[in-house]
């Protein structure tokens, strides 16, 4: 009998070893790692997926925050953790595809490091201005924009957020200039929009539903493809005249590279399951966002065209962080 090759061998053993562990994936509680303090949309997003992956597997999901570094702090504790399916990122666009190039240093790449299970949600946002701005269409808006370059404030809640990459696009496709202020986070941001401080920004729906309804605020366009059931009055950029706006912040699951496939494939299954529950979806539509699954193909050619897209915007307005 002819004898077989020592690796064929090694290989049999390995995967009869692997197997049984696959089998029994999770036999212990799993980490969902959120890249930001308690309370956000992405805290909010992993909360609201965990008690159906509790269910759906039999062991904990449990929520643990470690923020900070733009959100690379997260990112780069699950970059290097083992790839077994026990620690998982949720991530959103700033931590995974936009930190490490806005920071200047790279301690994971997302086509690299991370093995994409599914997206979770997608916010859209609305470009609001303070009703002393005196326009009510993006026309007139950019028209006003045009005419006084760099007169016009807008409130950022940080260089390099989706907010802030909005404004520069749309500055981009139109032609028209701004000052941008920074602000350390949204709070701050909306206080100043709010009392007049500065003239507009682009805000999650979630946030700046309440200060249009209530007329705080002129609501002009969303970057959503269709209008917002929540916002019927308001058009999107490409029904305003302005195209190439379709924008959101998205919010998705995320292992280490080299996590068994087939654990990938069982997780992604079972979120899909999940944001197609009627529940979960009134939940996010709460909070102005839409529960969208994917497959771990289709998430992950989602994020090679964001980062395809956001990179040279990024690079050429020279966003860094301060």
């Amino acid at each position: 009998m002819p004898r077989l090759p020592v690796r064929f061998c090694l290989s049999l053993v390995m995967g009869a070893i692997a197997a049984p562990a696959l089998a029994a994936w999770p036999d212990r509680p799993v980490q969902i790692v959120v890249p930001y303090p308690p309370g956000g949309n992405v805290d909010v997003a992993a909360r609201l997926i965990a008690p159906g992956l509790q269910k759906a597997f039999g062991q904990p999901f449990v929520v643990e925050n470690k923020a900070g570094a733009g959100g690379m702090i997260g990112g780069e504790y699950v970059a290097r953790a083992e790839p077994d399916g026990y620690t998982l990122f949720m991530a959103a666009n700033g931590p995974l595809l936009f930190s490490p190039l806005i920071f200047g240093r790279t301690p994971y790449r997302w086509n690299e490091d991370f093995a994409p299970i599914s997206s979770v949600s997608h916010t859209p946002l609305v470009l609001q201005v303070h009703p002393k701005v005196g326009v009510s269409t993006v026309q007139a808006f950019l028209d006003l924009a045009r005419s006084k370059p760099g007169a016009l404030n807008m409130a950022s809640p940080g260089a390099g957020t989706t907010n802030h990459l909005v404004s520069e696009l749309l500055q981009s496709v139109s032609g028209a200039k701004w000052t941008t202020a920074h602000y350390r986070g949204n709070a701050p941001a909306t206080q100043d929009l709010l009392g007049g401080q500065v003239d507009f920004n682009f805000d999650q729906i979630s946030v700046a539903l309440p200060y249009i309804q209530e007329g705080r605020t002129q609501g002009l366009a969303v970057t959503s493809a269709e209008r917002l059931p929540s916002l019927p009055d308001v058009p999107t950029f490409a029904e305003a005249g302005v195209e190439d706006m379709v924008a959101a912040t998205f919010t998705g699951l995320l292992a280490p590279k080299g996590t068994p496939p087939e654990v990938v494939e069982r997780l992604s299954e079972a979120v899909q399951k999940i944001l197609q529950e009627p529940g979960v979806i009134e939940r996010f539509e709460g909070l102005g966002a839409q529960a969208k699954g994917s497959t771990p193909a289709d998430f992950t050619e989602y994020l090679a065209s964001e980062d395809a897209r956001w990179t040279p915007i990024i690079q050429k307005a020279g966003i860094k962080a301060n």
